[in-house]
């Protein structure tokens, strides 16, 4: 269910626990409580969504909100329309790129020109 190795699982529930065992965990029809909410707390979910679970639900809630066909719904999981058009972008940077070379040129000016009015004065 939530893509934990066996063994990562039997670690942390215990020294008295291994793959094996977390195995014939996952296959028997019911879990006693009190392992069922070690195994809770170790998930980080709650009893409930452990006994509750149904992987048939899951998929039918996927496939009932994702449709990959149509992105103007909004509930695509792919866009195929990308927005960003990388002519525009780099006309952008360029743009940037004379706007900061303008601000380097005046402030280039700027210095020589204190410089000149301190030599002037000396």
């Amino acid at each position: 269910m939530l893509g934990i190795k066996q063994e990562a699982l039997a670690f942390e529930l215990g020294d008295d626990w291994n793959q094996k065992k977390v195995s014939i965990l996952e296959q028997r029809e019911t879990v006693d409580d009190r392992i069922m909410k070690q195994v809770s707390d170790v998930l980080k979910i709650p009893v409930d969504a452990i006994k509750n679970f149904d992987e048939e639900q899951v998929i039918n809630i996927i496939s009932n909100t994702v449709n990959n066909s149509d992105n103007a719904t909004g509930n695509s999981l792919f866009s195929y329309h990308p927005t960003i058009n990388p002519i525009e972008k780099w006309i952008e940077a360029l743009e940037e790129n004379k706007r900061l070379t303008a601000e380097l040129l005046k402030a280039k000016d700027e210095k020589i020109e204190l410089l000149e009015r301190l030599l002037g004065e000396k």
